[in-house]
């Protein structure tokens, strides 16, 4: 038997102000917007490529905002994405390798297949990461 993560529910304060980060600052795909009533309002965003998606909306949580952290993004080109996540004006921290000291930044040469990571927060201060990661072990 399979098991599938699908969704990922991603508490936030502006449902409005979320969409338009995930959807037009990522470059999130839109599944679908449903406002069901005043006190629900259902979106779902799916990260292009990706098989899991995150839901933000009114009514569908009890998380405060801010407070879902580790959420993680896997590329094959971290040092791309990273460029594409500045240029669309995401404050994103340096790439760092991860080793036995911890978090220490890149340099050129570094081998970043799963050890290369950044890191940013939505406008809520939900926590993510990117790791690159081009072969499995």
């Amino acid at each position: 038997m399979n098991w599938t993560l699908e969704v990922v529910v991603v508490p936030v304060t502006d449902v409005a102000r979320a969409k338009e980060f995930y959807s037009e600052t990522l470059g999130f795909n839109v599944d679908h917007d449903t406002f069901i009533s005043d006190e629900m309002h259902v979106i779902q965003l799916t990260p292009p490529g990706s098989g899991c998606s995150i839901v933000i909306g009114k009514g569908v949580g009890v998380m405060e905002p801010g407070s879902l952290q580790g959420l993680q993004l896997v590329v094959n080109d971290l040092r791309a994405a990273h460029k594409q996540l500045t240029e669309r004006g995401v404050e994103v921290s340096e790439i760092r390798v991860a080793g036995p000291n911890g978090f220490e930044p890149a340099v050129d040469g570094d081998e970043l297949n799963n050890a290369g990571f950044c890191f940013f927060s939505d406008p809520d201060e939900n926590g993510w990461a990117v790791q690159q990661i081009t072969a499995r072990p």
